[in-house]
């Protein structure tokens, strides 16, 4: 199975400017993503950036395609990519953030896997059970449904399924194992990344600021797997970074 991976990365963030860049044991975050892009088996990692100092921090290390700044979201950075590189329209493409320099090869490989056994599904990604009960209400962690085929339902930032009996007669504890989190990491074929972004955005999405609803309202369907490896613990802010180097 051949893809190609590619890792947008902006070095502009309200919350922690210049992430991509920050340094982790010696090398910068993004050059950790690319190593993990690697050791997936991907035949092309390419670094897609609006900002001359990761094009200069990757180096040699993989390809870097510079992007336009006015991008609305990480999808239509990969458009851009994939025109600019003409991709063949049945490559199968795994979008890994920069901000993940700690995302399991195996997972990599695994959403890349389950598109390539689907040729009747445009998209695939995946999610893990949830372990702490508070977490199911947290809204910056993305909640996923799907059916009997491994296909998305929706995904949202509320509980889904809402659990009456817990939530409301407090008849028993919420179980958070039935719940899935969702993990942001996605496959695609390039023919269908051109497709979406030529989609007009839609009210579910931006209602709950998530894009993936954006296929999901235009009758696509999304593959869901459980991941095969624990996912990565997030960075958000510096404090996160020096939170989790310092339990290494």
């Amino acid at each position: 199975m051949s893809f190609v991976v590619i890792i947008p990365a902006r070095f502009g963030s309200s919350r922690f400017p210049g992430k991509p860049l920050a340094d982790i044991k010696g090398k910068p975050m993004i050059a950790h993503v690319i190593d993990r892009a690697f050791e997936a088996g991907a035949s092309q990692v390419v670094v897609a950036t609006d900002d001359e100092r990761i094009g200069e921090a990757v180096g040699e290390r993989c390809t870097v395609c510079m992007t336009r700044s006015d991008h609305n979201s990480g999808t239509e950075r990969l458009a851009e990519v994939v025109k600019t590189l003409q991709l063949p329209e049945d490559t199968i493409v795994v979008n890994v953030q920069g901000d993940e320099p700690f995302v399991p090869a195996e997972n990599i490989q695994q959403v890349a896997a389950n598109l390539a056994d689907r040729p009747d599904i445009p998209m695939a990604t995946l999610a893990t059970p949830f372990d702490n009960a508070d977490d199911v209400s947290n809204p910056n962690m993305v909640k996923v449904i799907a059916n009997q085929h491994q296909e998305a339902i929706y995904f949202s930032r509320s509980a889904i399924p809402f659990d009456r009996a817990a939530m409301l007669e407090r008849t028993e504890s919420l179980e958070p194992g039935g719940y899935l989190r969702h993990i942001g990491i996605y496959a695609y074929r390039a023919s269908y990344i051109t497709r979406y972004v030529e989609y007009p955005s839609t009210v579910l999405e931006q209602l709950e600021s998530l894009e993936q609803l954006r296929a999901l309202w235009y009758g696509d369907k999304i593959h869901v797997d459980v991941a095969v490896a624990a996912p990565p613990v997030g960075i958000d802010t510096p404090e996160d970074l020096v939170h989790l180097l310092s339990i290494l």
